[in-house]
């Protein structure tokens, strides 16, 4: 009777291991995908360049649809005609991110590396002087970059720059100092003067792609950019922008995040800590990060480790 006892309890404890070894091993193929804050799986940003008077009635509106935006700034056209003042920079974009576009807009992939680092460095310096905040992101000016400008910006303590060749897609960016945002605002609308044929094919394509992001169920970022003082161009162009802050705003399913949050919040998840067998998460960051593994969301706490 004893040996028939321990036999059961042998065969049980078999198949107690196999069924332990066989979930550790399915736990270890799970996809684990992240997740946009709050556990969205949409997430947008509103770029803009420059710092136009313009941007003024560009900030209202955005926060009139609680949107969010970053804003690329000249700091030495600051206080000069057509351009925003100095003193109003702080109040004016609060809750907005302001970042680098050089100093006095040059194309930079024509510059030496001593002039690279001067426009970015005291467009910087002075950004953080006025906003009293960390300025550590950029736009390149007219998209214009080369390898040695990438190398140069990166030991600047610069942590993402936008380009202007859009990429038509959702797709977040593999090398954040070679992003490419999704689409100029109405697309090439406008770009030819007189045009009407083909603003009214741009304008198409550009609500086209809204409405892709807007339908689509994958993980999606949809990077808009361009200038506040287009707007003021022949046409309703304003008309057209809110247009597209209606369409955009106040989406459950949204993240509306500025180009360095979300650079935060990425590179957090990309420094998340599992265990072999996926059921041991570590989150090191200040950072709430959200993942999705199986259809099922799970909320990783700043400076937490939890058992899923």
């Amino acid at each position: 009777m004893k040996n028939i006892f321990l036999l059961i309890f042998f065969i049980l404890s078999a198949h107690f291991l196999m069924a332990q070894s066989n979930s550790s091993k399915a736990n270890s193929s799970l996809r684990i995908e992240m997740l946009f804050p709050e556990g969205k799986s949409k997430a947008l940003i509103l770029s803009y360049d420059d710092g136009p008077d313009a941007d003024r009635k560009l900030v209202k509106l955005m926060n009139d649809y609680g949107l969010k935006g970053t804003f690329h700034l000249n700091s030495n056209k600051l206080n000069t005609k057509g351009y925003l003042t100095s003193e109003e920079i702080k109040s004016l974009f609060k809750g907005h991110e302001v970042s680098v576009h050089t100093a006095n807009h040059p194309g930079l992939s024509g510059l030496l590396k001593i002039d690279i680092v001067y426009e970015v460095v005291e467009d910087r310096k002075s950004l953080e002087k006025l906003t009293g905040n960390m300025v550590i992101g950029m736009a390149y000016p007219f998209g214009s970059y080369n390898d040695l400008v990438v190398e140069t910006v990166n030991g600047l303590g610069i942590e993402y720059a936008r380009t202007v060749a859009d990429s038509y897609n959702f797709s977040i960016p593999s090398n954040f100092l070679k992003w490419d945002p999704s689409i100029h605002q109405f697309g090439k609308a406008y770009f030819k003067p007189n045009d009407a044929e083909n603003d009214k094919k741009e304008l198409a394509s550009f609500y086209k792609l809204t409405d892709d992001f807007l339908k689509t169920t994958s993980l999606a970022l949809f990077d808009v950019w361009g200038h506040s003082w287009e707007n003021n161009g022949e046409g309703n162009r304003w008309v057209e922008m809110e247009n597209f802050f209606k369409l955009v705003s106040k989406r459950n399913d949204i993240n509306y995040t500025t180009q360095i949050t979300l650079v935060d919040y990425i590179n957090a998840y990309k420094n998340l800590k599992f265990s072999v067998d996926k059921n041991i998460v570590s989150n090191l960051s200040s950072i709430d990060v959200y993942i999705k593994i199986d259809d099922k969301t799970y909320k990783i706490p700043a400076g937490s480790q939890i058992s899923i």
